[in-house]
């Protein structure tokens, strides 16, 4: 991933008026970045725009929402996608957390207005509005049944809604700092949650209460992953013999997204260390590809895939700009990233080009959520997108 092609925020819009100009750039690591430009030349009777590109940059393909450009001499291709539609009402300010219910009806979202709310995904129209939590809510997610919300706050509290009547089922108390991220196991019985006070938890919803500490980092915890482990890695045996009311726990890891530049994977039953990676900087973001391959993100822009197997030296690092990883999704072949200056990409085996979710301009965006070809992000500046992938 030598260069890096960028396009104005706003290109969409600007591209559909007669010679409208919107800026191009290409960067590529150790030489001077390429500028050129976009211009609209009319638009067809079907809508979509004739747009020409100045020298250095070639327009392969457009629609009413994406531009697939390229830029030869650095040999790279960006397909750039516009939102299908953006939600601007369901908070008023900078919205940290997103989910998609697993039928792809209803979104989960928590901002730094101190509100979570349900909504619809078709329209962002608001459902329920789960209050309770007390300060900011860090990390809101459907159960797989789409019908119970968990979350974790800046209050230390880790709570489950029910998404049809916005009641609060039930609140788990035990960590000593803010919540950062949470994993649900297996359908839900048991949940896991990581926290600024350097622990990730294992709970029973059942019996609202905690099962263990899976790890102790002394080192907050800024996210984590639950995977099914290849059956070649060794996860360790657990030293007491596991709760009954522990479900599913058997053959998962858990990797820790840690503030002190390291990602570590544990055995979830077993509470054993099985690696500890050192990066260049703060862990974000972790999440699975497969039960071999993952992918962490760091504060300095990194993303590390790395092999459990053998975690000495990462299959590939991925960089595209100096800006915090936020967030790692893996999606088909591929994955979705997005970054803290407002940049948002989806990468797969398959394709020759990066697809860009465009339009937050410089504003980070702190999540992705996806349901089938729908992909949302959720930004600093108070907006939901939704994006519609097509056939890629």
């Amino acid at each position: 991933m030598a260069a890096t092609m960028r396009i104005q925020s706003d290109w969409n819009q600007v591209l559909r008026r007669n010679e409208g100009e919107a800026w191009l750039s290409c960067r590529s690591p150790g030489k001077s970045t390429l500028y050129g430009s976009l211009t609209c030349q009319g638009v067809g009777s079907d809508g979509i725009p004739e747009i020409s590109a100045s020298e250095g940059f070639f327009v392969n393909e457009i629609t009413k929402k994406s531009i697939l450009v390229s830029c030869p001499h650095e040999n790279v291709s960006t397909k750039f996608l516009a939102p299908y539609t953006s939600f601007c009402r369901i908070h008023q300010k900078s919205i940290i957390c997103i989910d998609i219910s697993s039928g792809g009806g209803l979104g989960v979202s928590s901002s730094t207005d101190g509100t979570m709310k349900i909504w619809q995904a078709a329209n962002g129209e608001i459902r329920r509005l789960l209050e309770g939590h007390v300060y900011d809510v860090n990390c809101c997610r459907f159960f797989p049944s789409g019908l119970v919300v968990l979350s974790g706050g800046m209050d230390a509290q880790l709570k489950i809604w029910s998404a049809e009547d916005a009641s609060c089922v039930v609140t788990f108390k035990g960590h000593k700092g803010g919540i950062l991220d949470t994993a649900i196991v297996d359908r839900g019985r048991n949940v896991i949650s990581s926290s600024r006070d350097g622990t990730a938890r294992l709970w029973d919803c059942g019996k609202s209460a905690c099962l263990g500490v899976v790890a102790d980092c002394g080192s907050p915890v800024n996210g984590i992953a639950l995977g099914i482990a290849d059956n070649t890695i060794n996860l360790g045996s657990p030293e007491n013999a596991p709760s009954e009311r522990e479900i599913g726990t058997e053959g998962k890891i858990l990797l820790l997204a840690r503030e002190d530049k390291k990602l570590q994977g544990v055995g979830l039953q077993s509470r054993q260390p099985v690696f500890l990676f050192v990066g260049s900087d703060a862990f974000n973001c972790c999440t699975f590809l497969s039960s071999i391959y993952l992918l962490a993100g760091t504060q300095d822009g990194n993303i590390y895939q790395l092999d459990v197997r053998n975690t000495k030296a990462p299959v590939q690092i991925i960089h595209r700009s100096g800006a915090p990883v936020l967030c790692l999704l893996p999606y088909r072949d591929g994955f979705i990233a997005s970054q803290g200056d407002g940049t948002c990409f989806i990468i797969q085996q398959d394709l020759d080009h990066v697809i860009d979710l465009t339009e937050a301009d410089c504003d980070p965006v702190y999540k992705v959520a996806t349901w089938e070809k729908q992909i949302y992000t959720c930004c600093r500046d108070g907006m939901v997108r939704r994006y519609q992938l097509s056939d890629l």
